[in-house]
């Protein structure tokens, strides 16, 4: 994960409003939220069970054709009547969270990731959109995912996914959390480091099916998009239009990034050291990644005039061999 300016709340100072209806795990309503992750699993071991179940699993190597690729920062909610789309995905998580509500009678699904920023808000988006598109469906039931994060010494993991847990805790509906493989449930020893199992996860939306995953194909305008959350958009962004097939990027702007050639002279070790919250255990394309980022927000300080000189999105739709082809919308 890139190390951002983090939004976290104290966990302590969270209050729930009288109108909020607490999180259901295994049929059981939860009055109050454990203080941390290891009592959750303390107090519903099944959790494990299930963790250690995804785990087992060869993660799948997902190739472009019907691929919905979700973000830092981003999430995208799609039906199984989507026509262009089969699998939304997200992976690259260290410390972040890839979050999966889906409710089980219309088959309505979002996919988030997560990394702190935008998280409340967030939350409220995503659970209201699976809502509505699940309005006219008067059976099934919304239920949680959570997957991501590890045993890191700094304990990034812990506190994004307790206020992952509050804040959909103090949602306004029933929510059935199913999965919890966070922290220590996705966590492995190597040597004397913790290291993350899963870092990338699929979201097979006809099935509701979900399963390790990687992904060759990341989506259009990958440097813009991660240029977002390098330059102070803080927000958790929607992404995905099902009704029209579309996705959407941007408009973004933001102030010039001071002392990018800097950091663009840095050795990759340096850039590694400083701009993860994770630096040992980052997959091997984290710095490419990185530097490609830069360079993009180098080219181009002003994407208000360079890349959105009208101010509208760029828009993508997928044509058969599963390529995003710019749009005019």
């Amino acid at each position: 994960m890139v190390i951002v300016k983090k939004q976290f709340l104290a966990v302590s100072n969270v209050q729930h409003a009288s109108f909020t209806m607490p999180l259901i795990i295994n049929g059981i309503l939860l009055e109050e939220l454990p203080p941390d992750t290891r009592t959750l699993f303390e107090t519903y071991p099944h959790l494990k069970d299930v963790a250690a179940a995804l785990i087992a699993q060869v993660p799948k190597v997902i190739g472009p054709v019907g691929l919905l690729y979700v973000h830092q920062r981003e999430f995208a909610v799609t039906s199984p009547h989507d026509k262009h789309i089969t699998v939304v995905g997200t992976e690259d998580t260290t410390t972040c969270n890839m979050t999966v509500l889906r409710h089980t009678g219309s088959g309505v699904s979002c996919v988030a990731h997560f990394d702190g920023s935008g998280l409340e808000q967030g939350v409220v988006n995503i659970v209201r959109l699976v809502q509505d598109l699940s309005i006219n469906v008067p059976e099934g039931r919304l239920e949680l995912h959570l997957v991501g994060g590890f045993l890191d010494p700094r304990h990034y993991s812990e506190e994004l996914a307790l206020q992952l847990l509050y804040a959909f805790h103090k949602q306004p509906l029933s929510i059935h959390l199913v999965t919890a493989c966070i922290c220590e449930l996705n966590n492995s020893l190597r040597g004397n480091i913790n290291w993350p199992v899963i870092y990338g996860i699929g979201l097979n939306i006809k099935s509701g099916e979900i399963f390790p995953a990687t992904f060759p194909d990341k989506g259009p305008d990958f440097p813009l998009r991660c240029a977002r959350y390098f330059t102070g958009c803080y927000e958790m962004l929607d992404i995905y239009d099902c009704h029209l097939g579309m996705l959407r990027i941007g408009p973004y702007n933001y102030e010039p990034l001071r002392g990018v050639d800097l950091w663009l002279s840095q050795s990759d070790d340096f850039i590694l050291q400083h701009l993860s919250t994770s630096p040992e255990v980052e997959p091997p394309s984290f710095v490419v990644q990185v530097r490609a980022t830069l360079k993009y927000i180098q080219q181009n300080p002003f994407p208000g005039i360079t890349v959105f000189p009208d101010n509208r999105p760029h828009f993508y739709q997928k044509d058969e061999s599963g390529n995003w082809i710019r749009v005019c919308y």
